[in-house]
């Protein structure tokens, strides 16, 4: 994740003056927590929960027995990784969607994201929990906030209640709880107004709607590029709400990371969803154990399995395998595991789930449009030729190429490494491939 790479790579840094050491001491602990007090500094940590954390840190690495086995500086990272998980949360924590309807305000500041987050909160528990929602419009100020709601609602299909001519956001809310009640909806999502700075109406309004509907969840949404500004925020929001969690929209940001490792300690209160991108599917339950993992370099390869398996269908698998065992697997079945992985989300983001492959990659550019050329020549091949690729000769080949706006090197290029995959792929479902794969067990 961008936010956290230069915070990664100060704790790296910081470990670094263990290594080679033969035993944790007072002074080399001392000297690795300052550095590692200074990088959550400089990610804009909170002060007192950054000063908290390496006290933390330091009576646990001072108390523990260092085994032979262990280094000190891969112990120290094992006490960093579990107290950086403790700090945001230790695990993950549910929405509370019982009741009939059950009811979620959302509230925060303006430009905090709470509008397309609502969308992304609706759709997220309609897909996977079944829910049937309604969105309710309560931003009556805004004049593109209702506008913005309805467009969101059409995309996902999902129905929006608004009032355009009432501006009394308390009695839209009452009046939206009845219409689901009566038409069937049991979840209702309100969206509320923001401001740019806190304010007393602001405050006034949203705690009179909460004490209207009696909400079974309060969300506090913040953009998570706002830093230790978020962090008061959350603060002021939640003396006068008492909000159940946080959501930290805009994760996928160039920050550096300060809120999401300060607002649990400060509020005391978890983070519960994050926001990952522009799209209606980016959205992720925030898993701290995870997270500092990423933040640790250690990728995240539990979350990187869930993604494939939303995208994973039985049927389409067995298919798939029946094509490959008898050298059927052809350019038509290729394209479609393409656009599978491109389901899963941001290509960077995906390969830096890989443990050791986020810091080798942060600096290349890896963006949506890696598969582009490949699917250009794909598609510039009929019918015929994808699902025959052994006719393609070179006549062919240079018609692809000038159909795709590519060369014929990399139609030859690709069409190469299709062969190699087939080949491979077939060996491995073969008879003798599984031989193989028995005799590398029984080793």
């Amino acid at each position: 994740m961008a936010m956290f790479e230069n915070l990664s790579d100060r704790l790296e840094r910081s470990f670094k003056i263990l290594k080679g050491e033969g035993k944790i001491t007072e002074i080399n602990v001392a000297e690795t927590l300052k550095d590692v007090r200074r990088a959550l500094l400089d990610a804009d940590v909170n002060y007192k929960t950054a000063k908290e954390f390496t006290e933390s840190v330091r009576q646990k690495a001072l108390g523990q027995e260092v085994l032979t086995a262990v280094k000190p500086h891969q112990l120290m990272i094992k006490i960093v990784h579990d107290e950086l998980a403790l700090l945001m949360g230790a695990t993950a924590t549910d929405v509370n969607i019982k009741g009939n309807p059950a009811i979620i305000l959302m509230s925060g500041l303006q430009g905090s994201g709470k509008t397309t987050f609502s969308g992304k909160l609706a759709n997220l528990l309609k897909s996977k929990r079944g829910k049937n929602p309604l969105l309710v419009a309560c931003d009556v100020y805004r004049p593109a906030a209702i506008e913005q709601l309805k467009i969101l609602g059409e995309q996902i299909g999902i129905p929006v209640y608004a009032e355009e001519e009432n501006k009394n956001p308390v009695e839209i809310a009452q009046h939206a709880v009845q219409f689901a009640k009566q038409h069937g909806k049991d979840l209702v999502i309100i969206d509320t107004a923001g401001r740019l700075a806190i304010d007393e109406a602001m405050m006034t309004e949203i705690t009179a709607i909460k004490n209207a509907v009696n909400p079974q969840e309060i969300l506090f949404v913040v953009d998570a590029m706002t830093g230790q500004d978020a962090v008061n925020t959350a603060k002021e929001f939640n003396e006068r709400l008492d909000f159940n969690g946080v959501v930290l929209t805009k994760l996928d940001g160039d920050t550096r990371g300060g809120a999401a490792l300060s607002i649990r300690s400060v509020v005391n209160k978890p983070i519960k969803f994050v926001g990952t991108g522009e799209k209606l599917d980016a959205i992720d339950i925030f898993h701290p154990e995870r997270m500092a993992d990423r933040i640790l370099g250690m990728g995240d390869i539990v979350s990187l399995v869930e993604k494939a398996q939303e995208q994973y269908n039985e049927e389409e698998a067995r298919r798939l395998q029946k094509k490959i065992a008898k050298n059927q697997f052809d350019f038509n079945d290729f394209i479609a595991q393409i656009q599978q992985i491109k389901k899963m989300g941001n290509l960077k983001d995906l390969a830096s789930m890989i443990p050791g492959v986020g810091k080798q990659i942060k600096d290349l550019d890896i963006d949506d449009d890696a598969f582009k050329s490949i699917e250009a020549i794909i598609c510039s091949m009929t019918p015929k030729e994808r699902s025959n690729p052994e006719i393609l000769n070179g006549s062919r080949r240079a018609r692809i190429a000038k159909g795709s706006g590519t060369n014929i090197q990399e139609v030859n290029n690709l069409i190469k490494q299709f062969d190699q995959t087939r080949k491979m792929m077939r060996a491995m479902t073969s008879g003798g491939g599984k031989a193989m794969l028995r005799n590398m067990r029984r080793r």
